[in-house]
């Protein structure tokens, strides 16, 4: 077993002046039974946690570690910038720099604000879409995240185009109400709604790829009906790219699915491993906003210095190494090798990829909505996670969440993890009688 006295040490302390011990609630490791890990370092594709124990990682930091941990270009660039100060609440030119390469990546964006989060983002490209339309009412799709303002926490109603309802206590049933939860890959849903809504409806907002309740790929026709819809009933599109953008390629999965939405809603990757996020879009659109517009959003911290030189240097990276074929060969060859292990062994799991982001469910149908998500047997996963850290891999500690690999995972590293995830699934495998949750 592995050494936890001093994670352990650590999250007693943590909770005395911590809610929960936490700054974000999936890192209690609560849906897997387990001890959190304190994280003291990081570099390549490893971290150690406050034990000295070393884990491959397959988090990177939620997704924006693509080049790796404390890639040497990159650090390279925040010393750079922090030597010459921290922040200045004023403009810079490092915001030109960085606004110019994510328009230049993504046809759909001709203008960007800088943020300091993906909701952030979200919150701000709503207020935005309901000011350029003078419409209220936004749908979403079940199992999509897009952060934790008032209106994105809401679950489906009883019906297909039912209001939603507050999916967490704080959040005022009046603005749910301003908020649709249709089903993923469900374009008849849509339309339905569009019947009964269409003169209310200020924006659609999806995640092109999901990957928050675990990665569920688009159907075919899916993206391009939501933006036939959209733009019939003179709605504005939204695709939330905050994990998919510079990920799945450098114009994210828009690029690659080829669909342009009015907005887009950044994050992660563009800020390199610092809190960031970005929205933007079409011209007219985003002129809206305040000083040139009606639609009012600041932020102290937006375009903080030392995010944008990380996020300049790691985009500039990208774009000069093209990683992306050989980041998905990796994730393909790691896949069939968890599969074909699963095989072996008669374990029924599916894997749901795109790119280079992966889940693993326990699951025996196809997972192609958060209804299918939910099918999935995350008692069976809380074990394999157990199996993954006593093996020294590092996973989401949730059954809906995306892994990552990074530039780093390759070669002997890859052959090695390979091995130690299908010895994992072999022990998961001796529980004959999982409790479903």
């Amino acid at each position: 077993m592995t050494q936890t006295k001093e994670s352990e040490r650590l999250f007693a302390l943590a909770q005395n002046y911590l809610v929960g011990g936490v700054n974000s609630p999936v890192r209690a490791f609560k849906s897997v039974g387990s001890v959190p890990r304190f994280i003291a370092k990081a570099k390549g594709p490893y971290v150690w946690d406050a034990d000295g124990n070393r884990y491959a990682d397959f988090v990177g930091s939620w997704g924006p570690m693509i080049l790796g941990h404390a890639r040497r270009e990159v650090l390279s660039a925040v010393q750079k910038t922090m030597a010459r100060g921290f922040s200045f609440g004023a403009s810079t030119e490092l915001e030109i720099q960085l606004a110019r390469r994510v328009c230049g990546a993504f046809p759909s964006i001709e203008k960007v604000r800088f943020v300091s989060s993906g909701t952030e983002a979200v919150m701000s490209a709503l207020r935005l879409a309901r000011g350029f339309t003078e419409r209220s009412k936004v749908i979403k799709f079940a199992g999509c995240y897009h952060g934790h303002s008032d209106g994105m926490l809401v679950s489906a109603g009883s019906g297909a185009a039912t209001l939603g309802i507050p999916d967490s206590s704080g959040v005022p049933a009046a603005f749910s109400r301003e908020t649709i939860v249709l089903n993923f890959n469900d374009l008849d849903g849509v339309r339905s709604c569009m019947n009964a809504f269409g003169n209310e409806i200020a924006a659609i907002i999806v995640e092109p790829v999901a990957g928050n309740m675990g990665v569920v790929l688009p159907q075919l026709g899916f993206l391009e009906g939501l933006r036939d819809l959209a733009l019939k009933n003179k709605s504005l599109l939204i695709f939330d790219e905050v994990i998919t953008g510079f990920r799945l390629s450098y114009g994210g999965a828009q690029s690659l699915l080829g669909v342009r939405p009015d907005l887009t809603c950044l994050g992660k990757i563009i800020g390199g491993g610092f809190p960031v996020g970005a929205f933007g879009g079409r011209a007219d659109v985003m002129n809206c906003l305040a000083p040139l517009g009606p639609v009012y959003q600041a932020g102290t911290l937006s375009g903080n210095p030392v995010a944008m030189s990380a996020g300049i240097a790691t985009l500039d990276l990208l774009k000069k190494l093209s990683p992306y074929n050989a980041l998905e060969k990796n994730t393909v060859y790691l896949m069939k090798r968890i599969e074909d292990g699963a095989r072996k062994i008669g374990l029924p799991l599916r894997i749901n990829r795109a790119g280079s982001m992966f889940t693993i469910f326990f699951a025996a149908d196809p997972v192609t909505d958060f209804n299918s998500a939910k099918r999935s047997d995350t008692k069976r996963f809380a074990q394999f996670f157990a199996a993954l850290l006593d093996a020294g891999m590092y996973f989401p500690p949730a059954q809906y969440e995306a892994a990552f690999l990074s530039t780093a995972h390759s070669g002997a590293f890859l052959e090695k993890a390979a091995k130690a995830i299908t010895r994992s699934l072999s022990k998961t495998s001796q529980d004959k009688e999982p409790q479903r949750a």
